[in-house]
């Protein structure tokens, strides 16, 4: 199996959005696919994937996944909880502890790739992530701000520190195309693609910012979308994940 992390050095740029989308997009590869939501404070894959509540068990004890409407398979801390908006109030250790069993415990079936919704940030948590599960490579997710840039640059760093590939950077919401006039509209400013990649890394993505998906995913139903951006950045995605295990033989 591969893992794919996504991370983010700070939340709030849709990360756990890119995840999903990614998700989708490797699954209309014919890709049996898997997403494990380490965001433990934060979940949301399983409402944006339209998964419904409630612990799954194997009859060996094993933790089973939920299922999407296309087959994607998710764990997630919010399946176990009475509603989306009761908080997980952990300390570090508790959570890092969390992500393990989630990733260990749980019978991935045939899934041959996971995506993983990582916590924002670069402490105890995603440390976890990068280091116990040992993800083969990682995406950073970033908005085109200089400041959110900047924090991005932190993804690229801590990977760099552990050992663990970065495929590169997503810029998400990076703008909008007006639904009247057709004219392209830079929300946030001019693409962050020149900071992003100082370090020598590559863009692998702008995504625009699109009102109905953003509600077909608050629904459950972002499965349903025309995809056509994230479909391509499967593709990219597969594909230097093939290079890195080639380059590794």
């Amino acid at each position: 199996m591969k893992r794919i992390a996504v991370m983010s050095g700070k939340g709030g740029v849709g990360k756990s959005f890119v995840s999903a989308g990614l998700a989708i997009g490797l699954r209309r590869k014919g890709l049996a696919v898997g997403v494990l939501d380490a965001d433990i404070t934060g979940a949301s894959i399983p409402h944006v994937l339209g998964v419904g509540k409630g612990p799954r068990t194997n009859p060996n004890g094993s933790m089973a996944v939920g299922r999407s409407s296309t087959g994607i398979a998710v764990v997630s801390m919010s399946l176990l909880l009475p509603a989306d908006d009761k908080a997980v109030i952990w300390r570090g250790p508790l959570i890092s502890r969390a992500i393990d069993q989630l990733h260990n415990d749980s019978d991935w079936e045939d899934t041959e790739v996971m995506v993983i919704d990582m916590p924002p940030g670069t402490s105890d948590a995603a440390l976890t992530v990068l280091q116990s599960i040992k993800p083969d490579a990682v995406i950073a997710v970033s908005t085109p701000q200089d400041l959110v840039t900047t924090v991005a640059r932190k993804s690229q760093d801590m990977a760099a520190q552990v050992e663990v590939p970065l495929l590169g950077f997503v810029e998400n919401m990076a703008y909008l195309d007006c639904p009247h006039c057709g004219e392209r509209i830079e929300l946030f400013g001019a693409s962050g693609e020149e900071r992003l990649l100082a370090g020598g890394a590559q863009l692998l993505a702008r995504l625009p910012l699109m009102p109905e998906r953003t509600a077909l995913a608050d629904q459950g139903r972002l499965e349903e979308a025309p995809l056509p951006e994230f479909e391509v950045l499967a593709d990219a995605v597969w594909e230097a994940v093939g290079i890195l295990e080639a380059a590794s033989a």
